[in-house]
């Protein structure tokens, strides 16, 4: 615990100037990547983890670079962030890198199942918080989404099953890194858990999301700023303005696209947990034992 409340403290500081941090999380992205392919060459500190980003810079057999088209930040992200693998039961079975995670021909070939999480944000009017994936994001750039969706890492803080404190605390991690939300305007006990689904969903051609994805709704009046590498564009929705965004991506009005996840969440769940949450009853739809498997 206190080295968890030791990394919420730095990201708290790091919020006061999003912009030095911004530099400073590139810059050492770079770095990163750069330093991983020199000590990849030593046999003495090879790593999985070396190897898979010393990759990023060698080319396949056809000519093509493993991350082509990706800036610093997804690179960092994709080779460097470990998902949990779980089965359609939601057990751990292992951990791949996200790049893997979100390969369709590995998602075909060997089944990779990840866990993921969904935020639903509300504020104290009862208005819900999406976000514009960025335009450089791997997978569905530039989609409307709910608040923030992610996945909980293969390290021990994002693992504890216990009242599912690992998602939440992935939920927290991600809330500041996507949107500049402190930590301490999202504490994890104010998540509620309300269910969990199963889906596939192929991006484009090559990239896709195969996830076991936990449902988490939290009330809050918070301050948000978007991190650009991350987030095009935020803004609220009641109820009606939602239905219209829906009806216009449905009519394909101004290119406008909503994810997949987020979808499926709102055509089977969302409107009705939206009344409970507003009359004070959400504790009646929770339902953590059952995984839905949707398409």
């Amino acid at each position: 615990m206190a080295l968890t409340s030791q990394l919420v403290n730095t990201t708290t500081r790091l919020s006061l100037a999003p912009k030095s941090s911004h530099i400073l999380s590139s810059s050492f992205s770079h770095f990163a990547h750069n330093s991983s392919l020199r000590f990849s060459l030593s046999p003495k500190t090879f790593s999985p983890l070396t190897a898979r980003v010393s990759l990023s810079s060698k080319t396949t057999a056809m000519g093509d670079a493993p991350d082509a088209g990706m800036d610093a930040v997804q690179r960092r992200l994709m080779f460097e962030d470990e998902c949990i693998l779980v089965d359609e039961s939601d057990r751990v079975v292992g951990h791949d890198s996200k790049y893997n995670c979100h390969l369709m021909e590995k998602i075909e070939k060997d089944n990779l199942l990840h866990r993921a999480f969904s935020v639903f944000l509300f504020n104290s009017k009862y208005e819900l918080l999406l976000q514009q994936r960025s335009g450089t994001k791997v997978t569905f750039p530039l989609v409307w989404t709910n608040t923030c969706c992610s996945h909980p890492l293969y390290r021990e803080s994002e693992l504890i099953e216990d009242d599912y404190l690992g998602v939440r605390n992935a939920a927290q991690r991600k809330l500041f890194d996507e949107l500049g939300i402190a930590a301490e305007d999202v504490p994890v006990d104010q998540f509620t858990p309300l269910g969990r689904i199963l889906y596939k969903a192929p991006s484009d051609g090559k990239w896709g999301e195969h996830e076991l994805d936990y449902l988490l709704f939290i009330v809050r009046d918070v301050s948000a700023h978007p991190n650009p590498d991350e987030v095009a564009d935020i803004k609220y929705v009641n109820r009606d303005q939602l239905k219209e965004l829906l009806r216009k991506a449905d009519a394909g009005e101004g290119g406008l696209k909503l994810s997949p996840w987020f979808r499926l969440v709102v055509d089977n769940f969302l409107f009705k947990w939206w009344d409970h949450l507003e009359n004070g009853t959400l504790k009646e739809v929770i339902d953590m034992k059952t995984i839905h498997k949707l398409t």
